[in-house]
């Protein structure tokens, strides 16, 4: 697959999705801690696809790799520049890095194995990767709405047990989390708070709804709004509006060396 001419080098063009992306993918601090915990004493960590920064700890010594420039235009000037590259393609030597990580950028890797097996010839300490269990992406109620959305995304996230053979060495794979007033826009961060992915600024900062044409749009968008207004929502999923956390298709994959 050719790269864009934005440089995105997976399924969706991040000349596109960045436009309100920061405005709604804030990294939330509680899930920034499961993934720097996972990242060990690493004082050296690269970050593969990394986009705007989000979730890179700010007390270690980060390389990120970000392959579209628009992302890479967006990315805050105290964390500094991203190298133009791609996963599958690392530009670093053998054991560069203390520590990897990758958050929701796994999906986007045009050949993962390829990837994985880079990300681990540089890295000689914990690789962590921040991404969706398939099998449970559709477990959400935004299926009942448009479920051509979370189709998309249960197949291009690859199964974890994909990510640990690739990896290799000792893996596991945790729940992470997801809270009520989560900063990060992903889909299941609105669990409770549906009125939200009515702003469509929200949902383009999903790239999932890139890959779904305007009659879905306008399908969901009405069909929510009924429901809402007229309580079918709540007397389905009402709980959630006051549910702490949810425990849905978010996982955080680490794999160390033997």
């Amino acid at each position: 697959m050719p790269r864009t001419a934005d440089g995105s080098a997976g399924d969706a063009d991040y000349g596109v999705i960045a436009r309100d992306y920061t405005d709604h993918r804030v990294p939330d601090p509680r899930i920034a801690r499961t993934v720097h915990t996972a990242l060990g004493e690493a004082r050296t960590v690269l970050n593969v696809g990394a986009g705007a920064g989000s979730y890179e700890p700010g007390d270690r010594d980060v390389t990120p790799v970000e392959p579209s420039t628009s992302m890479r235009g967006r990315r805050p000037g105290h964390l500094g520049g991203a190298v133009d590259a791609v996963a599958e393609s690392l530009p670093f030597d053998d054991d560069a890095f203390d520590a990897a990580m990758a958050t929701f950028s796994v999906h986007q890797w045009q050949d993962l194995d390829r990837g994985l097996a880079e990300i681990r010839r540089v890295t000689r300490g914990p690789v962590a990767l921040l991404t969706c269990d398939p099998a449970l992406v559709r477990d959400f109620w935004l299926d009942e709405y448009a479920p051509e959305v979370l189709a998309t995304e249960a197949a291009r996230y690859p199964a974890p047990d994909v990510l640990a053979t690739g990896l290799g060495g000792r893996v596991e794979t945790v729940t992470v989390p997801v809270p009520l007033d989560c900063s990060d826009g992903f889909n299941e961060a609105y669990y409770g708070r549906p009125e939200a992915l009515l702003d469509g600024g929200a949902r383009a900062s999903c790239s999932a709804w890139s890959f779904v044409g305007d009659d879905v749009v306008h399908r969901f968008t009405a069909d929510l709004s009924r429901d809402l207004g007229d309580g079918t929502w709540d007397r389905r999923h009402g709980h959630l509006r006051s549910t702490p956390e949810l425990h849905g298709s978010l996982v955080l994959v680490v794999a160390v060396p033997d």
